[in-house]
């Protein structure tokens, strides 16, 4: 028996699109281009049909019985299907963890930067992660770590929210923040309008307010509106 290879030098089979004469099925229920049942024909037939059309013969569903077949421009459905996986993988977002990295005595001016790659970071719907790096005896000064931390989440806090809270890890200190998500219905800030001033652009009276009066002024009210007494 001969040795077995270490590598298989083949090339690879490609997967090819059952088209046109790759179809071997004698029976096909066939879809005209634009839709209408041709009913079920012989495979010759379908081809002849899709030759007079300048178009391809495209296996549909292969399990039907009859297989189904469809007459189409292969070449622009194959491009027009690469184009949509193009573009919902474009809108597809992956979350990711981008670190951000500082000392505990970091000055305002690096401090900023961080702040703003935070900001752009979670801006992208990623999530970050805030790093804190100890070196030497510089290890002592965790609470001095942990306050920088903390400071930076209330910076962010209109981007951020909080996913893990400041904690020790070796020789660093880390804290995880997600993108802050807007509650359902919840306008952003600086966009809420009062509800009387909504009304009236959308070309409604604002509802007359109700004022409702107790205890000693209630009497006062109700004797001013029933006018002078009979003694007066």
């Amino acid at each position: 028996m001969p040795p077995r290879p270490r590598f298989d030098r083949r090339a690879p089979v490609r997967e090819l699109p059952n088209i046109n004469e790759r179809i071997s099925y004698p029976n096909l229920r066939v879809v005209d281009a634009d839709g209408s049942q041709l009913g079920v024909i012989t495979r010759e037939a379908a081809l002849e049909v899709a030759r007079d059309r300048e178009l391809d013969l495209v296996l549909v569903s292969e399990k039907a019985d009859p297989p189904v077949c469809r007459i189409m421009d292969y070449g622009k459905y194959k491009f027009e299907q690469e184009k949509k996986a193009k573009e919902a993988k474009k809108k597809s977002h992956q979350t990711e963890v981008k670190e951000v990295k500082m000392r505990y005595k970091i000055d305002q001016h690096d401090y900023d930067v961080r702040i703003g790659q935070a900001v752009r970071f979670l801006k992208a719907g990623d999530k970050v992660k805030c790093t804190v790096i100890f070196r030497g005896r510089e290890i002592q000064h965790t609470a001095l770590a942990e306050v920088l931390l903390m400071r930076m989440a209330k910076d962010l806090e209109e981007n951020a929210e909080i996913q893990q809270p400041p904690k020790r890890e070796g020789r660093n200190m880390i804290m995880f923040l997600s993108p802050r998500k807007l509650a359902a219905g919840k306008a952003p800030s600086g966009e809420a309008k009062p509800k009387a001033a909504r009304e009236s652009k959308d070309g409604k009276e604002p509802r007359p307010v109700r004022v409702v009066t107790t205890g000693a002024a209630a009497g006062a009210a109700t004797g001013a509106a029933s006018g002078p007494s009979s003694a007066d």
